[in-house]
């Protein structure tokens, strides 16, 4: 019996023992490492080599290159770094932006020098070398062609370094090879080769009469005034065009838009013949879209392939897609199933084959084998939190699920399609790397994670679902602390985002949390998470039913979230806060003061204030024009409500905000004055949208000391 209780004795000092040495989370680690040192270890810029079923990778400091093969159990190293800065007289301060050339020769670009070196031959050379100031660097890697951006103008620099001025517009309204439309329907660069690279495609757009709107310099003695041109809701827009450059002959044309001169140009993409180009022509409106065919050399107008349009809004987000560099074929994603799924069209605009018919989200194509007959894609799957690869074989027109385990995975996919790399993570799952067969079987394990918040205090999360008064499911996640007691009462704090292309419940490490949730539940809070309809990877019928009424929707949805809340023995119900940022800020403010007496404390960061004052691409598809729907406006307008606040509220800004500018808060704060009412505003100088830096860290003390403070 002595024996029994010692040996007890013993197994409950080690348990004791082993939990009073975690250590505790501070706020500043949870905010500056979550993405670094406590982030799980990861294969670092995993690639395969051409023309073999080899891969490499880099080390974890970036210094080093790795290779192996599938049926190796050794990694053979292949290059330092410091060899290759000696031997070519280069300052590359890591492997970053390697690529391969040849399964001899890589290619290292870090947007100032571009550089090629022979591992065999163990010598290199410099391809270009570029002064700062450059930018959107963007190389034809089989021409050594290079275009770039200096200010509002492009320019090409050829393979023997002669430097072509391509646009010479000294009007500074005119601004060509950036990205347009702000940066809106899948618009995220402004160059783009042909596939030979004897064309170079860029996005221009005219801002001659969209609106300035003025940003304060502190730095300057005295202040100075820098504009941004801002189109609001309503407002003139920018006028886009594309330009075409030939680089053999020096011609240069210009595509208009068919239609109005402020609709929108989008999804660029070249034939794999080089010549013509496919370009997505949006109107105002956003709900008719046309994909239009040009000759590359003259920039004719061909013909339109296909349409859609839809009473609310139609979003092209992808280019077309190529699976053969013999021919012309593409595949078009699209949403006009009610989610968006695969298209297979011949040139004449003939549809071949729907490849796809899924009741979830495809969210992009991946790439296609070496014989351009199966494409490789990500969808969600039936849970919408994964991330899941498919295949589609064009023959059969089969898909297959590859990724059989459930988690938000990333894929690389072999030359010839046979082989796999497949790096996930999940609730469960810190990091997981595998080569996998393209029917889903292990073929050799590379890397499993540990977990490096386990030698933390750690709460826990929970994921599950409630049903919106439409019957969809809402998904949730609720952050505990790591000394939960049920017979507790605990507040919560509430962290919303709630709007359109964003998702923040994912089957991902985390489950898609931030770490500073996990230090204010230690706190003694509850954190808690809903994905409210509007939000993304939910389909057209979830996402659309925001449309000309923003935050109304979404609102109903939260309070099924507070609802569920106060129905847990362990809430405390009169403790109620609520936190977010951009569209998050929004909705915080319009909880705080539609939803008067919910929440007990806000904090609302960087939030849309009046969707007048926001800008037209974003604005005008969700809300239409003002004058459109001056109801929906002026429903949502919060200026409207200021003298509704009950609670404490905290508005934040940073003074630079070029997405949410600090008209929406000046805005609000001005109405609250006039209506007596008491609150609180902290302006981050010199910040623009994000709060970003070390000043991170003074930002969440500030919202998390606010909310623990006013929450009692």
């Amino acid at each position: 019996m002595k024996k029994i209780i010692a040996s007890l004795s013993f197994i409950l000092f080690i348990g004791i023992s082993a939990f009073s040495q975690l250590k505790e989370l501070t706020l500043k680690d949870a905010i500056m490492m979550q993405n670094r040192s406590l982030a799980p270890e990861r294969l670092n810029n995993f690639q395969w080599i051409p023309g073999t079923n080899s891969y490499s990778f880099a080390s974890k400091n970036y210094q080093t290159i790795f290779k192996s093969t599938t049926n190796s159990t050794k990694d053979e190293e292949l290059l330092q770094l410091q060899d290759v800065n000696t031997k070519i007289s280069t300052q590359f301060v890591g492997f970053m932006g390697m690529s391969w050339l040849d399964q001899n020769t890589i290619l290292l670009n870090n947007g100032i020098t571009i550089a090629e070196y022979n591992l065999v031959t163990k010598s290199g050379k410099k391809w270009h070398t570029f002064d700062e100031g450059i930018e959107n660097v963007t190389l034809h890697k089989a021409s050594k062609n290079v275009a770039y951006t200096i200010q509002n103008n492009v320019y090409l620099r050829k393979a023997d370094g002669k430097q072509i001025e391509v646009t010479n517009f000294t009007d500074k309204n005119v601004v060509s090879g950036h990205s347009i439309s702000r940066n809106e329907f899948g618009i995220s660069e402004g160059l783009f080769w042909s596939p030979k690279g004897d064309f170079l495609a860029f996005y221009q757009k005219d801002e001659t009469n969209v609106a300035n709107y003025p940003l304060l310099n502190i730095n300057d003695l005295p202040g100075s005034l820098t504009n941004i041109k801002y189109p609001m809701a309503g407002q003139t827009s920018e006028h886009p065009r594309v330009g075409i450059y030939n680089t053999l002959n020096g011609n240069l044309v210009y595509i208009e838009p068919q239609g109005a001169k402020d609709d929108y140009l989008t999804n660029l993409s070249f034939t794999p013949d080089n010549q013509y180009l496919l370009l997505a022509e949006l109107n105002r409106d956003q709900n008719q879209m046309k994909l239009n065919v040009y000759e590359v050399a003259t920039g004719k107008f061909v013909r339109t392939l296909l349409e859609e349009s839809n009473d609310k809004w139609v979003e092209p987000e992808h280019a077309a897609f190529f699976p053969s560099a013999t021919s012309n074929n593409f595949i078009w994603i699209s949403e006009k199933s009610g989610f968006n799924n695969l298209y297979y069209y011949d040139f004449s605009g003939k549809l071949i084959a729907q490849l796809t018919n899924h009741n979830f989200v495809v969210k992009e194509i991946i790439g296609t084998n070496k014989q351009g007959n199966v494409i490789f894609y990500k969808a969600t799957g039936e849970n919408p939190t994964n991330t899941l690869t498919y295949f589609v074989d064009l023959k059969k027109y089969k898909n297959q699920l590859i990724t059989t385990k459930e988690g938000t995975h990333n894929t690389v996919i072999s030359e010839d399609g046979s082989l796999i790399f497949d790096a996930y993570s999940s609730g469960s799952v810190a990091y997981e790397s595998n080569i996998i067969a393209a029917d889903g079987k292990l073929v050799k394990a590379i890397m499993t994670s540990r977990d490096k918040l386990l030698d933390f205090k750690m709460g826990t999360a929970e994921i599950g679902k409630l049903k919106a008064k439409d019957g969809s499911d809402l998904y949730y996640r609720l952050i505990k602390p790591s000394n939960f007691d049920a017979s507790k009462k605990y507040p919560v704090l509430v962290y919303v985002y709630g709007g359109p292309h964003a998702q923040m419940i994912t089957n991902s490490w985390l489950n898609g949390a931030n770490l500073w949730m996990y230090w204010m539940a230690e706190q003694g809070y509850l954190v808690f998470t809903l994905d409210n309809r509007g939000s993304a990877e939910r389909g057209f019928a979830f996402e659309s039913q925001i449309h000309r009424q923003l935050g109304n929707v979404e609102m109903e949805d939260q309070l099924t979230g507070v609802a569920f809340l106060k129905s847990l023995n362990y809430v405390d119900a009169n403790r109620l806060a609520v936190h977010g940022w951009s569209f998050g800020g929004f909705m915080t403010t319009s909880l705080m003061l539609r939803q008067p007496g919910t929440f007990k404390v806000g904090v609302a960061g960087g939030p849309v204030t009046d969707w007048k004052f926001y800008e037209v691409m974003y604005g005008e598809r969700y809300m239409d024009r003002p004058e459109q729907n001056k109801e929906g406006y002026e429903k949502s307008s919060l200026l409207n409500y200021t003298q509704n606040l009950k609670g404490d509220l905290l508005l934040i800004h940073g003074t630079i905000d070029d997405v949410v500018v600090m008209q929406h808060n000046y805005a609000l704060v001005k109405k609250f004055v006039e209506n007596g009412v008491q609150m609180d505003f902290f302006p981050y100088p010199m910040h623009k949208h994000n709060v970003t830096g070390k000043d991170r860290v003074h930002l969440m003390e500030k919202v998390l000391t606010y909310i623990l403070k006013n929450n009692q």
